[in-house]
C-alpha cells in the first residue's frame, strides 16, 4: 500500500507539538539544573535569556518605552527582576544579546576593522541590522575614533564641513588604547599611559536596528560634565538614572530636563585627582537620548544614522576640550565691539522707544556698544522688510549709532511668509525663494512644506541646498544694502513651527512615529517643528532636523562673507550643532525673570564652553517676566562677566534696561560699576577668545579645569573663571549679602580692594553687598587692560596697562594679543601684535612674540599696577629692548611716578609710556635678595673686618635696616645622622667648619648637637636641640605632653622634613601644603653662651612674644627686635618688662592659626625682618620648641594651655570693679573712699592697700598710721567688699628689733646666695623696705635716695620647697594675727632690685654671665644682666636639689614666686581668692592674674592696653587689664572718664596710680564723671554671669577671655590687623573711644548680625568699617546674633548681685536662632570645676522657642538662682501678645511680655514664678 499523505493541518499540528516538546523539555531541563543562561541544543530557535547577576547599578534598561511587564520583557528576550525603586530597570539586557564578531583586520597599527553578526535573540523594535562594519583608527595620539554601520547598506552620516576634512597623524598603534571582546562584541577603551579602563562597552550588547541603535559604556568616575543642550541645575551631572534627550527644540529653558535648541552629544570625564580626562562624541544627529546611571555608565539611544564615536584623551579637562575643538573646529574671534554691553528688547514698538532707550543709557554714561532690533522692527514680522511706519528712519538708524561709536544688530528667523506684504504687493523674497527652490519640501521632494511662524504662514529654507543658500546670501545682501547693520542675530532655527508638523500635518508613517521615540519634549518628534518624512538636500528632515541651524550658520556665513567683506563681523544662534562655534556666537534662550534662571546660566555657559561656542551669554535680567531692581541688579553684576554680555526682554513685560531704572538707581550704579570693570578687562577677554581661536582654551572656565586635583573644585557652578586667572563669585538669591564660596587653592587678590585674600582651598562665606560682586585675580597672573570708555570705539583708543598679580614664588605671566578689532583672518594673515608677559625676580618681561600689526592710535601702556610686592621698590627701571642695531636703553622711572601701598603690598607704575608693540623690560629693585639676609652681626658696632672675621659676607644696601653683614648660604650645621621612627626622629647634626667660629671667642661653638623632633599628638610637636655631650641647663617649667605620641601619620596634622646644607627643619600642615616653620635658612649657631637660629614665616601676620609694648597686635616685620628678659621696668617701646613669654600665633594666608613656644628662659630677643621670617637669639640654655597647629587661632590658644596649663578660675567677686593707689596716707583715707563709692552708689567690690600699709615697706609689718585697717577689712567685708594685699619678694636683713620673716627665713636658709666656690653669703640688694629709725628725704635724686635710706634685703629662692612653706607661714600669720584678706597681690617679683646686682654693685665670679659675649637689646643693656635685680652668678636650687645659676632662671622668678602665693591664699583663707602677679612666664596663669604694670597717664595707653590684653589672652592669662586712669602722672578728666568706660570691660578691672599723683578714682572728679562710671560698670555688673562662663570656659578648654577679632572672624582679613576694639568671648563687641575729643568711632562691624546693646536694634550694617556716634558718656557695645548671653541685675557689690535672679539676653541670628551657656557656682569655693560642685546650663532659640538643658547640676540649693528677665532681640515687627513658660514639672505660666516694635526688642519677665535655673524650662513666643 501507498503512503500515507499528512493533510497540511496534520503538519501545522505536528510541528506545534514539537515545539511544544522542545519547550517543555527546555523547562524541565531548567527546573532541574538551576541554570537558566545554559541552552543545550545550540541549533534551537528557542532564546533563553542568560541574566547576569550585576550591580543594580550597572542594569542597562532593555525596556525604555513604556508598558514593560514581565509579559513583556521576556518577549524581548531580557530579565525582569523587579524592584522598590522605580528609576532601576526592572527589565534589563541579558548577556546573549549584541553581536560577535565575525573576524578582525589589522591594515596597519593604527586601525582595526571588524565584521560583526548579530546573535539570534529577540528583538527590542524590529529591522535590526544582521551585519555591521566596525573601523576603528588613532587618529593623533590623543583622539580615536571609532565607526558602527550596516555593512550592507549605506545609511546617514553628518556631512560635517570641518571634520572631514582632518588629516590624521597617529603615533601610537591602536592596541594600546583599543580592545575587543568577541562574544558578544564589545569594547574597551583603556588610557595608554596607565591602561586604566575609560570606556567600556562589554557591560551591554550593542543594539543596531534601522531606527533604534543602542550602546551602553561603563565610565571611571562620575564626573560627567556636557551633552545638550538642555538646563542642567548643575554643571556635574546626577548619574543617578538620569536620561537627557538630545534633538534641537524650540522650548523654554525653565529647568525641566527636557531637550532645547541645541544638539550636542559630547561628554567630558574627569577621571581623579591627576586631572587625567577624556571626552566622548557620538557624531550622530539623529533625535536620541543619554542616559546616566550610577554605575557609573552611559547609555545613548539613537534613532538614525550609525554609531561614530570619538574619544578624546587629555591630561587636563582643558586638554580635552582642546582636542574637540581640533576636531569640530576652533572658535571664531568675535569682533571686539561684540565683546561690549549689548542692549535688546522684542516689541520696542517703534524706533523712537529704541532711540530713546538709547539716549537715557547714554546719559547715565553706561559702557554700551551694541543695541539690537527684534523682530517687530519688521513688516508684519517678515525677513527681509522693514516697518516704514513705525520704524521709518531704521535705514539711518545704525549711522545714528555710529556717531556715538555704537553698532546695531538686527534679527532674521528662517521661516519665510507666503502671504503678501502691505498693500498687497509681492512679497519678493517669497518669490525668489520659490523660483529657486529653496525650501524643503513635503516627502514627495517637490511641494514646499507649509507651516506657522511669526508672520502666519510660511515656508522654510532648505540651507543644506545649494539654491537655497545662494537665495540667502542674494537676499541677506539686498537687505543690507537697504538697512546698515553691523551683524547679524538668528533665531527660530530649529527648526520652529507652531504647527506640528505642517499646515497638513503628518503622515503615519516610521519616519513620524518611529518605533521608539526618545524621551523629548511633548514626546511627538515633529512637535513644534517638522514633519520628519520632509524631505532636504542632505537627507529626511528625520534624520537632518538638529542640523538646521548648523546648515543656516553655514548658510549665513556665507552672505556675511559677501557683504562685510574683510570685516569680521558676528553671527549670533539659538540653534547649534558642534562646529558651529566656528563661526557664531550663542545665547541661551529665553529665560526668565527669575533666581533660578540667573543660577543656571553658569553651567549652561560652562557647557558651551565645552562645545566650542566660548561667545555665550544669558539674557540679562530675563527675558519673560518682569524683573525686580534686586534681580536685575545682581544679573547686571554677574552678566558683565558674561562673553556675551547683552540685556534683553519680552514683549509686555517692564523695560529693564539699566537706566530704566532711575539715573540714581542700585542697578545703574551697579552696572556701570562692572561693566567698567569689564571694559578695563577687555583686552585680557580677547586674548582669551585668540587663545580659544588658536588652541581651543575655554574662555569662561570652570573651576574645575584650573584646579581639577582638588575635589572640592569638581562640583562649583555658582562661580566661574576668565581663562585662568579672573574668579567670578557672584550673588544668586535673592536677600542675601552672604555667599558660600570656594577659594581654590592659590593666591587670590581682590580685584576691587587689591588685597590678598588671606583663605585659599576652602570655602568662605564672602561678604557681598547690594552693589558688590566677588572678583579676584590669582596669583600669577598678567592681566593687559585698557582705559575704559562708553565704547570700545573710544576705549581702544585709550592707553592700556598691565595688572600684574604675583603667586607663591613671585612669579606672573600672561598675553595680550592685539589687532584692529575687525578685520578678517587677522590671525592667519598675521595682521597682529602678541606679547608674552612674564615677571621673575622683579623684573617683568614684555615680550613681542609678533609684530605685525600698527595700532593707529598710537597706543601706549600707561600704568602697572603689581599686586603681592611685600616691600617697597628701591628703584625701578626700563629698559627697551632695541632691534637690529639699535641697541637697548634703559631709563629710571622718576619717584613720583612710583606709589607702593605698604599695607596691601601694591606698587603703582604710573605713566610709563610703552608703545605698544615693543618690547621692554621693567625691573623694581625690591632688593629681594637683602630681605633674605640673615644678620652676622647683630651687635650694634658691625664693620667690615668683624664681619669677614665670623667668616660672613660684607654688602652694603639700600634697604633700610637690612644687614650688611651676613651669612654666606650653607653656614650652619649639616646633616651626619637620621634615625626616623613613627613617633619622630633623632638626629645629629655638625657645624659646617668651613667657616670659622662665631666670632665670640667667649662663647666657644659647639660642634655637634642632638637633635629630637617628637610627634606628641595630632596637632602637636616638638623639635629639641642640645649638646649631647655636656649637661646644659634646661627650663624646669613642667609642660603636659601627652603621655603616647602620634604613630599615625594620617592623623597627624603635619609632617616634618629635614634639609640638609645647611640643616634645617621644615614643618609643613598637610591640608594647605604652607610650611609653616622652616629653618633653613643660614644663621643657625650653637655656643656657650650665643644660640641663634631663623625660621622663615607662612606669612606677615604674627602675634604675640611678650612682655613689652607692642604699638600694634600684629606685629611690625621691618626689621624690628625686641628684647626678652623680666624687668621691673614700666611700659614702653622696645623696653623688656615684667614677663617672659616667647611664644607667638602665626596666622597662615590660607587663615589658619599655629603657634610656637620656645622654652627657653635665658635673655633673649626676637627679630622681625620682611622676608618674612624670625630669628632668636638667646645667651644660654638649649633650643626646646613646641609647635600647636591649630588650625582655628582659637584652637591654638586652647592647644598652648593645654600643654602649659589652663588658666586659674578667679573668684567671681574679683570680677568686680577694683580700686588702689600707692599712696594713701592712713586707712582713714581708704575709708573715706569706701563711703564716697558707697554713697555714689558705684559698683566696687575689692579695696586694696599698696606698700603704704606697711611699716617701712617690711612684708608683714602694719604700719601705726593703718593701725584701723584690720578693723576697716572687717567692716567691709562685712557688707560684701573684699580686701586685697601687696607682698613684695624682699625682706629686709637690717631690723634692729626681731622682724620674724627673716629671721625665720634665714634659720631656714631660703634665700638666693652665692655660689659656695665664692662665698656662702646672702646675695643682698635694695628695695623698698628702709632702714629702721630713718627720715626719709624724698627731695633726694632716687639714687642717693636708695644708697642711704634703703636697707639691705634678701630674696627668698621660691623654687624650694621650704621656701613655699615659709612662705606659708609668714602669710598665715599675717591673716591670722594681723588683718583679714582674700587676695594677695605680688610684685617686684622679676625680682626687682634698686641696686644692680648687689649692694656695692659688684658682682662675684664670672663676669661673662653679667656682660655677655652677645647681650641682647635689653633696656640699660651697657649697665649688664645685672641692671636693676640680682647678680647673675646668684645661685638657686630647684626643687629636685639641683643647683643653677640666675643668669638661666632669673625670667622664671615670678613664676616660681606665684604658686606658692597662691597654695598660701587658698590655704589660709580656705577660698578660692586671686592672686595677681607682676612677673610672669608660661603656665603662670594656672595660679594668677596679672596687670599690665605701672603704666602712664596718656592716651595712648588706652589701646596699648588691648594690645596688652590680647596678648596675655594668648600667653593663657586671661585675668589682665591695665591700671585705669594709669600708674604714673596726673590724669586728666576726658581721658580718665574714657579710660573707665574701656576698663569696665577688662577682665581685671582696677583703678590705680602712683604715689604723688592727684586721685583719680570714680568719686574724685564730680558727679558727671561718678554717674558716667556707675552707668558703665553697671553694664559690667549685668554681664558679670557671661563674663564668669567665659572664665570658666577658659579654666575648662583653654578659651581666650579677651578675645582679638580675627579669632571669631579669621575668614574676614579686615580683623587680621584690629586691635582697637575686642570681643569678650565671641558674642560681646567693645569699640570704645580711645582718642582725645573723639565723640565718633570708626569702628568694625564684622561680617554677621550685631545688636546695639543701648538700643537692642540690629545695627543693619556688617562687614564694613562704619563711624559710631560715641558721646562722652557712651562706650559702644554690640551683642553678637546667635548667642544667649547670660546677665544679672547689678548692685553695689557681686555679694548682693549674685542673690538676683538670672537674666538672659537671646540675640537672634539671620535664621531666628540663637545658643548660649551660663556657668555658676559658689563664687569663691576651691576646685568647684574638679569637685563637680557647679551648675552649667546651655540654651537654644529657634522657632520662636528658648529651651534649656541642664548639663551639669552639682550646686548646693543655696547658690541656685532663679530665673529672671529675658530679653529676646530681634523678635520681628509683628506683635507678640502672649508668651508661656513650662517649668520642669509641666506646668505651664502665662507670662504678658512687653513687646517694642521699633527696636523689635521682647521682654519677658519671668521672675514671679520662682523658676530655678538648675532646672529645664521652655519659653514659646
Amino acid at each position: 500500500m501507498g503512503k500515507r499523505r499528512f493533510s497540511g493541518l496534520e503538519v501545522i499540528l505536528m510541528v506545534l507539538f514539537a515545539l511544544m516538546f522542545v519547550t517543555a523539555v527546555t523547562m524541565i531541563v531548567l527546573f532541574l539544573t538551576g541554570e537558566p543562561g545554559v541552552v543545550k541544543d545550540e541549533s534551537t530557535d528557542v532564546f533563553v535569556p542568560q541574566c547576569p547577576n550585576i550591580p543594580l547599578a550597572e542594569r542597562v534598561d532593555c525596556f525604555p518605552d513604556a508598558g514593560a511587564s514581565k509579559q513583556t520583557c521576556e518577549q524581548r528576550g531580557c530579565c525582569w527582576e523587579p524592584l522598590d525603586e522605580r528609576n532601576v530597570p526592572w527589565c534589563f539586557f541579558s548577556t546573549n544579546h549584541g553581536y560577535t564578531v565575525e573576524s578582525v583586520e589589522q591594515p596597519d597599527p593604527y586601525v582595526m576593522q571588524a565584521k560583526l553578526k548579530r546573535n539570534p535573540s529577540p528583538s527590542l523594535f524590529g529591522a535590526d541590522v544582521q551585519e555591521l562594519s566596525f573601523h576603528a583608527e588613532m587618529q593623533s595620539n590623543n583622539r580615536l575614533r571609532f565607526k558602527i554601520y550596516d555593512a550592507q547598506r549605506k545609511r546617514f552620516e553628518v556631512p560635517h564641513e570641518h571634520v572631514g576634512s582632518l588629516n590624521s597623524d597617529p603615533s601610537s598603534p591602536i592596541s594600546n588604547t583599543l580592545e575587543i571582546t568577541h562574544n558578544p562584541f564589545g569594547l574597551t577603551v583603556r588610557r595608554r599611559e596607565n591602561s586604566r579602563v575609560l570606556f567600556d562597552t562589554t557591560m551591554a550588547p550593542l543594539v543596531f536596528s534601522d531606527q533604534y541603535l543602542q550602546l551602553s559604556a561603563k565610565l571611571p568616575s562620575h564626573n560627567i560634565y556636557g551633552l545638550g543642550e538642555h538646563v542642567h541645575r548643575n554643571y556635574r551631572h546626577d548619574t543617578y538614572w538620569k536620561t537627557w534627550p538630545i534633538f534641537t527644540r524650540d522650548a523654554f529653558p525653565n529647568g525641566g530636563t527636557h531637550n532645547l535648541y541645541g544638539h550636542y552629544p559630547f561628554f567630558l570625564c574627569l577621571e581623579d585627582e591627576s586631572g587625567k580626562s577624556f571626552g566622548v562624541f557620538l557624531m550622530n544627529s539623529n533625535a536620541m537620548e543619554v542616559t546616566l546611571q550610577p554605575a557609573p555608565a552611559v547609555t545613548y539611544r539613537t534613532i538614525g544614522g550609525i554609531l561614530d564615536f570619538y574619544i578624546l584623551f587629555g591630561d587636563t579637562p582643558e586638554q580635552v576640550v582642546q582636542e574637540f575643538l581640533e576636531l569640530i573646529g576652533r572658535p571664531v574671534i568675535p569682533p571686539y565691539w561684540s565683546l561690549g554691553f549689548q542692549l535688546s528688547r522684542w516689541d520696542y514698538g517703534n524706533l523712537s522707544e529704541v532711540k530713546s532707550t538709547v539716549e537715557r543709557n547714554r546719559a547715565i554714561g553706561i559702557p554700551y556698544d551694541i543695541q539690537y532690533t527684534d523682530i517687530d522692527y519688521m513688516e508684519d514680522k517678515k525677513d527681509f522688510t522693514y516697518d516704514k511706519v513705525n520704524f521709518k528712519e531704521l535705514p539711518q538708524f545704525a549711522e545714528y549709532l555710529s556717531e556715538k561709536g555704537q553698532k546695531y544688530i538686527l534679527i532674521l528667523d528662517p521661516a519665510i511668509a507666503t502671504s503678501k506684504r502691505v498693500g498687497n504687493a509681492p512679497y519678493e523674497a517669497y518669490d525668489r525663494g520659490t523660483q529657486k527652490n529653496a525650501w524643503v519640501t513635503e516627502s514627495d521632494g517637490k511641494t514646499p512644506l507649509l507651516g506657522e511662524v511669526w508672520p502666519g504662514e510660511t515656508v522654510f529654507p532648505d540651507y543644506t541646498s545649494q539654491n537655497c543658500i545662494d537665495w540667502w546670501v542674494d537676499e541677506y545682501e539686498r537687505l543690507y544694502n537697504e538697512i546698515k547693520h553691523d551683524a547679524l542675530w538668528i533665531d527660530m532655527n530649529e527648526v520652529a513651527n507652531f504647527k506640528k508638523g505642517s499646515t497638513k500635518g503628518c503622515a503615519d508613517n516610521n519616519l513620524n512615529y518611529p518605533p521608539y521615540s526618545p524621551k523629548v519634549l511633548d514626546e511627538v518628534m515633529y512637535s513644534k517643528t517638522l514633519c520628519m518624512d520632509a524631505k532636504q538636500a542632505w537627507g529626511n528632515h528625520y534624520d537632518v532636523h538638529s542640523l538646521y541651524g548648523y546648515s543656516m550658520v553655514l548658510a549665513t556665513e556665507k552672505a556675511l562673507q559677501r557683504v562685510f567683506g574683510e570685516n569680521r563681523t558676528l553671527i549670533l544662534t539659538r540653534s547649534s550643532f558642534p562646529g558651529v562655534g566656528k563661526y557664531s556666537g550663542h545665547w541661551l534662550g529665553d529665560n526668565a525673570a527669575n533666581w533660578n534662571d540667573i543660577k543656571w546660566a553658569i553651567p549652561g555657559m560652562l557647557e558651551f564652553g565645552l562645545f566650542g561656542v566660548p561667545y555665550i551669554g544669558a539674557d540679562i535680567c530675563g527675558f519673560f517676566d518682569d524683573c525686580s531692581e534686586e534681580l536685575c541688579r545682581r544679573w547686571m553684576q554677574v552678566g558683565a562677566f558674561y562673553p556675551f554680555s547683552r540685556n534683553h526682554n519680552a514683549q509686555g513685560y517692564k523695560p529693564q534696561d539699566p537706566a530704566a531704572y532711575g539715573q540714581n538707581s542700585a542697578v545703574v550704579e551697579s552696572s556701570k560699576r562692572y561693566l567698567i570693570i569689564r571694559y578695563t578687562l577687555l583686552p585680557y577677554l580677547y586674548t582669551l577668545f585668540y587663545k580659544a581661536h588658536t588652541t581651543g582654551e575655554t574662555v569662561v572656565r570652570p573651576v574645575m579645569h584650573e584646579f581639577y586635583s582638588d575635589s572640592a573644585t569638581w562640583t562649583v557652578d555658582r562661580q566661574f573663571l576668565w581663562g585662568k586667572h579672573l574668579l567670578i563669585t557672584p550673588v544668586l538669591d535673592p536677600g542675601v549679602d552672604q555667599v558660600w564660596a570656594y577659594i581654590p587653592d592659590a593666591v587670590w587678590y581682590n580685584y576691587e580692594t587689591m588685597e590678598r585674600l588671606a583663605v585659599r582651598k576652602q570655602h568662605v562665606q564672602m561678604h557681598l553687598p547690594a552693589d558688590k560682586l566677588g572678583l579676584h585675580i590669582r596669583g600669577g597672573a598678567v592681566l593687559p587692560t585698557q582705559r575704559p570708555d562708553v565704547t570700545t570705539t573710544y576705549s581702544r583708543r585709550k592707553p592700556m596697562g598691565l595688572i600684574i598679580a604675583l603667586d607663591d614664588n613671585m612669579q606672573a605671566a600672561g598675553e595680550l594679543f592685539w589687532d584692529d578689532g575687525d578685520s578678517r583672518e587677522t590671525v592667519k594673515n598675521g595682521k597682529y601684535i602678541h606679547y608674552k608677559f612674564s615677571v621673575i625676580s622683579g623684573m617683568l618681561t614684555m615680550q613681542v612674540t609678533h609684530a605685525g600689526y600698527s595700532d593707529p592710535n598710537k597706543i601706549q601702556f600707561e600704568n602697572i599696577t603689581v599686586l603681592g610686592v611685600p616691600h617697597p621698590p628701591l628703584s625701578v627701571s626700563v629698559t627697551h629692548v632695541g632691534t637690529g642695531t639699535g641697541g637697548n636703553t634703559t631709563t629710571s622711572l622718576p619717584t613720583a611716578n612710583i606709589q607702593y601701598d605698604q599695607a596691601k603690598e601694591v606698587l603703582f607704575l604710573h605713566g610709563i609710556a610703552l608703545n605698544l608693540g615693543e618690547t621692554y623690560a621693567v625691573q623694581w629693585g625690591d632688593g629681594a635678595e637683602a630681605y633674605q639676609r640673615f644678620n652676622c652681626h647683630p651687635e650694634d658696632d658691625a664693620d667690615e673686618a668683624k664681619c669677614e672675621a665670623r667668616g660672613c659676607i660684607w654688602e652694603h644696601t639700600a634697604i633700610e635696616h637690612a644687614p650688611w653683614c651676613y651669612y654666606p648660604k650653607d653656614y650652619g650645621y649639616t646633616l651626619t645622622k637620621n634615625e626616623a621612627t613613627s613617633s619622630g626622629m633623632t638626629l645629629d647634626i655638625a657645624r659646617n667648619k668651613k667657616y670659622r667660629s662665631s666670632g665670640r671667642p667667649d662663647s666657644p661653638d659647639i660642634d655637634t648637637l642632638r637633635v629630637q623632633i617628637h610627634y606628641h599628638s595630632s596637632d602637636m610637636l616638638q623639635f629639641k636641640m642640645w649638646d649631647p655631650a655636656t649637661d646644659r641647663y634646661e627650663v624646669p617649667v613642667p609642660l603636659s605632653v601627652p603621655a603616647t605620641p602620634e604613630v599615625d601619620e594620617n592623623k597627624r596634622l603635619y609632617k616634618v622634613e629635614v634639609t640638609n646644607n645647611p640643616f634645617g627643619i621644615q614643618v609643613i600642615r598637610k591640608s594647605s601644603g604652607t610650611k609653616i616653620w622652616d629653618s633653613s635658612v643660614p644663621d643657625f649657631t650653637f655656643s656657650d653662651m650665643f644660640i641663634q637660629v631663623s625660621t622663615l614665616l607662612s606669612s606677615r601676620f604674627v602675634y604675640g612674644f611678650g612682655e613689652t609694648e607692642h604699638p600694634t597686635y600684629k606685629h611690625n616685620l621691618n626689621y624690628q627686635t625686641w628684647g626678652m628678659f623680666s624687668k621691673d621696668q614700666p611700659p614702653g617701646y622696645k623696653m623688656n618688662c615684667y614677663g617672659v613669654h616667647p611664644f607667638y600665633m602665626g596666622l597662615e594666608n590660607t587663615a589658619d592659626a599655629h603657634g610656637v613656644l620656645l622654652l627657653n628662659s635665658n635673655a633673649m630677643d626676637v627679630t622681625f625682618q620682611p622676608t618674612p621670617s624670625l630669628t632668636y637669639r638667646t645667651v644660654g640654655g638649649i633650643l626646646d620648641f613646641y609647635m600647636v597647629l591649630g588650625p582655628k587661632p582659637e584652637m591654638v590658644v586652647q592647644q598652648y594651655t593645654a600643654l602649659i596649663g589652663r588658666p586659674v578660675l578667679p573668684a567671681y567677686w574679683s570680677l568686680g570693679f577694683q580700686l588702689c593707689r600707692y599712696g594713701y596716707a592712713n586707712d582713714m583715707e581708704i575709708e573715706s573712699l569706701y563711703k564716697d563709692m558707697r554713697a555714689a552708689d558705684i559698683p566696687y567690690d575689692v579695696q586694696y592697700a599698696d606698700i603704704d600699709y606697711m611699716e617701712r615697706q617690711l612684708d608683714f609689718v602694719l604700719d601705726r598710721d593703718f593701725k584701723g585697717l584690720p578693723a576697716l577689712v572687717d567692716r567691709m567685708r562685712g557688707e560684701g567688699m573684699r580686701f586685697i594685699f601687696i607682698l613684695d619678694p624682699a625682706i629686709s636683713g637690717n631690723e634692729t628689733v626681731s622682724y620674724p620673716a627673716f629671721e625665720r627665713g634665714q634659720a631656714a636658709d631660703i634665700f638666693i646666695k652665692w655660689p659656695e666656690n665664692l662665698s656662702n653669703g646672702i646675695v643682698w640688694g635694695k628695695v623698698w623696705p628702709d632702714y629702721p629709725h630713718v627720715t626719709v628725704n624724698e627731695s633726694l635724686d632716687w639714687d642717693t635716695q636708695v644708697e642711704l635710706y634703703r636697707s639691705y634685703a634678701a630674696f627668698p629662692d621660691f623654687f624650694q620647697s621650704k621656701t613655699a612653706i615659709w612662705w606659708h607661714q609668714e602669710i598665715k600669720d599675717f591673716y591670722e594675727n594681723i588683718t583679714k584678706f582674700d587676695g594677695i597681690w605680688i610684685d617686684m617679683n622679676e625680682p626687682a632690685s634698686f641696686v644692680d646686682g648687689t649692694v656695692g654693685g659688684t658682682c662675684l665670679g664670672n663676669q661673662l654671665l653679667e656682660f655677655p659675649p652677645y647681650m641682647p637689646p635689653l633696656e640699660s643693656k651697657h649697665l649688664g644682666l645685672k641692671h636693676k635685680t640680682l647678680c647673675m652668678n646668684s645661685e638657686q636650687i630647684l626643687s629636685d636639689g639641683r643647683k643653677v645659676r640666675h643668669y638661666d632662671v632669673h625670667s622664671l622668678y615670678g613664676w616660681s614666686h606665684t604658686k606658692p602665693t597662691y597654695d598660701a591664699l587658698l590655704s589660709v583663707t580656705g577660698k578660692r581668692g586671686i592672686v595677681v602677679t607682676r612677673s610672669t612666664y608660661p603656665s603662670s596663669g594656672k595660679w594668677a592674674g596679672h596687670w599690665l604694670g605701672d603704666n602712664f597717664a596718656g592716651w595712648d595707653q588706652l589701646s596699648k592696653s588691648i594690645i596688652g590684653m590680647m596678648e596675655f589672652s594668648l600667653f593663657g592669662i586671661p585675668y589682665t587689664g591695665a591700671d585705669i586712669c594709669g600708674f604714673f602722672n596726673e590724669a586728666e578728666y576726658e581721658m580718665c572718664l574714657r579710660w573707665m568706660q574701656l576698663g569696665a570691660f577688662y577682665p581685671f578691672s582696677r583703678n590705680h596710680n602712683g604715689k604723688g599723683f592727684p586721685r583719680q578714682d570714680p568719686v574724685a572728679w564730680n558727679d558727671t564723671f561718678a554717674e558716667a562710671s556707675r552707668d558703665v560698670l553697671n553694664i559690667r555688673y549685668t554681664l558679670l554671669p557671661y563674663l564668669y562662663t567665659l572664665m570658666f570656659e577658659a579654666h575648662t578648654k583653654g578659651n581666650t577671655v579677651v578675645r582679638p577679632l580675627l579669632h571669631e572672624f579669621v575668614e574676614d582679613k579686615m580683623t587680621w590687623d584690629i586691635y582697637k576694639q575686642f570681643l569678650w568671648g565671641p558674642a560681646l563687641l567693645i569699640s570704645p573711644a580711645l582718642d582725645q575729643g573723639a565723640r565718633t568711632v570708626d569702628a568694625y562691624v564684622p561680617n554677621t548680625r550685631w545688636y546695639d546693646y543701648h538700643t537692642a536694634e540690629d545695627v543693619g550694617v556688617r562687614g564694613q568699617t562704619v563711624p559710631m556716634p560715641t558721646p562722652l558718656d557712651k562706650i559702644n557695645l554690640h551683642i553678637r546674633g546667635g548667642y544667649i548671653v547670660p546677665c544679672q541685675r547689678p548692685e553695689n557689690n557681686t555679694f548682693y548681685s549674685r542673690k538676683n535672679p538670672l537674666g538672659l539676653i537671646v540675640a537672634l541670628s539671620d535664621r531666628g536662632a540663637a545658643r548660649g551657656s551660663f556657668f555658676w557656682d559658689d563664687g569663691e569655693g576651691i576646685n568647684t570645676v574638679e569637685k563637680e560642685q557647679y551648675l552649667l546650663t546651655s540654651y537654644a532659640a529657634e522657632s520662636n522657642t528658648l529651651t534649656s538643658e541642664v548639663v551639669h547640676n552639682g550646686l548646693d540649693l543655696a547658690d541656685r538662682p532663679n530665673l529672671g528677665v529675658v530679653k529676646v532681640w530681634g523678635a520681628g515687627t509683628l506683635q507678640i501678645k502672649q508668651v508661656t513658660l513650662t517649668d520642669a514639672t509641666g506646668t505651664t505660666h502665662s507670662l504678658t511680655p512687653q513687646h517694642n516694635l521699633a527696636s523689635q526688642e521682647l521682654i519677658i519677665d519671668a521672675t514671679s514664678k520662682s523658676v530655678r535655673v538648675d532646672q529645664k524650662f521652655t519659653i514659646k513666643w
